[in-house]
């Protein structure tokens, strides 16, 4: 099925079934198929990949490595837990997958700047760093809101040379830096790639991450056999627009006995509104915004609703056109994590384990805990780690009602950001 995603029907070119596409405005269209053209090139270049692959490996510590959790599965009963480590991919998620692939097209293109958006940071941070590395300008959008709760990043980004540019329009959050992000390169796209950080937009974008991002998948599955001479009985990933769930599901896609579980945001709880499960909790429906067609969580009227996650990555509007598909051919299911729920599982991970997941990956691991009782013990269930929660150090001393640590840390973020602008 993984080669499917890479041949569309005549006419109907970035569509899988009927998600996806490229809604744009004629100013983006030259660009867009000078991407799509360079992409293109790419995917049949064999030396391509090989050099993608070698950059990870020398750059980014890969293949990352395939924790087995003792404890974890000693303390639940029932299946096997399996962790894929992308937090320990350089910049501490999978966020790096994609930006050095995209880095490396636009070298090929020739361009000089590179802008990104950006919501729990780590994509900024990832885009930040790749434009050090091969040289090139860069700009980050940031919601205004998750600047707040990720002051961490934002602190790396500035550090790392990139112009970091708080929004405040809408909501605040992801969908309104991507919004910044597009205006932004409307007006000047001859010298500037976006580095879209998710499956979602206008084709390529959501093919070519899915392309970057399958790295995990193909590592996982290899690493699997070696280990324990069979495939997971499940594999499990949190879903905010679904890089690092496409990218480990990829590896799978083909094996109809192992089950795909995305793991959507479920905030305060499904029926109170405040969460961003477009389709574990039924209230998301098929729309165009943003350059493509999927499930958005939108009112009647087609105007988007505020959404709601403990973790800044999980709180978009959309979901990856192609997780779209495969949720519609009955390929993934999709499930919700609330915020309660999370953090308790990120308890569990840190003490039983020595783990310390990114709020987005705790999502995944809280499904997986809740369901691993329910296997046998021959079962295997691989789960994502899709980053580390340094990042969440702000929300997480909040949540667990650490006030003395939570007003140590900002105390000592406001004292840089008064010294900053002097």
């Amino acid at each position: 099925m993984f080669s499917e995603l890479f041949q569309f029907p005549p006419g109907k070119e970035g569509f899988f079934g009927q998600f996806g596409g490229a809604f744009i405005p004629e100013i983006l269209h030259e660009t867009l198929a000078e991407l799509r053209t360079s992409f293109e090139a790419a995917y049949r270049d064999p030396a391509f990949w090989d050099e993608y692959v070698q950059l990870m490996s020398t750059y980014s510590c890969r293949p990352t490595p395939i924790t087995f959790c003792e404890n974890l599965t000693r303390l639940q009963g029932g299946a096997r837990i399996y962790i894929k480590r992308e937090d320990l991919n350089h910049t501490g998620a999978h966020k790096a997958n994609n930006v050095m692939g995209q880095g490396l097209l636009v070298k090929r293109m020739g361009k000089g700047r590179v802008i990104a958006e950006t919501g729990a940071g780590q994509h900024g941070v990832a885009t930040a760093t790749m434009a050090a590395k091969l040289g090139l300008q860069c700009t980050i959008y940031m919601g205004a809101e998750d600047v707040e709760r990720q002051r961490p990043n934002v602190f790396w980004m500035e550090q790392l040379g990139a112009t970091v540019v708080s929004v405040e329009d809408g909501t605040r959050t992801l969908k309104d830096a991507i919004n910044a992000a597009l205006r932004d390169w409307a007006e000047s796209m001859a010298d500037t790639h976006y580095v879209l950080g998710t499956v979602c937009g206008p084709h390529p974008f959501p093919l070519m991450v899915t392309w970057f991002q399958s790295l995990i998948g193909k590592e996982a599955r290899a690493q699997m056999l070696e280990l324990t001479g069979a495939l997971p009985k499940r594999v499990y990933a949190c879903v905010g627009g679904g890089s690092n769930a496409s990218g480990i599901f990829a590896g799978f896609l083909d094996d109809k006995d192992v089950e795909l579980v995305g793991v959507e945001a479920g905030g305060l709880g499904l029926q109170s509104g405040s969460h961003a499960a477009r389709i574990a909790g039924g209230q998301g429906s098929v729309g165009v915004a943003q350059g493509y067609k999927t499930f958005f969580m939108q009112d009647a009227e087609g105007q988007m609703r505020d959404t709601h996650s403990i973790s800044a990555g999980l709180d978009y509007i959309g979901i990856g056109p192609i997780l779209a598909w495969l949720h519609e051919q009955k390929r993934v299911r999709f499930e919700a994590a609330t915020d309660a729920e999370v953090i308790s599982a990120f308890k569990t991970t840190v003490r039983s384990e020595g783990l310390i997941p990114a709020l987005e990956s705790a999502h995944a691991i809280a499904r997986a805990l809740q369901e691993s009782a329910t296997l046998s013990p021959r079962d295997g269930i691989l789960i994502n780690l899709s980053g580390r929660g340094d990042k969440d150090i702000f929300t997480i001393a909040a949540a667990l009602g650490d006030e003395r640590w939570y007003d140590f840390l900002r105390n000592k973020v406001n004292d840089h950001d008064r010294k900053s602008k002097k």
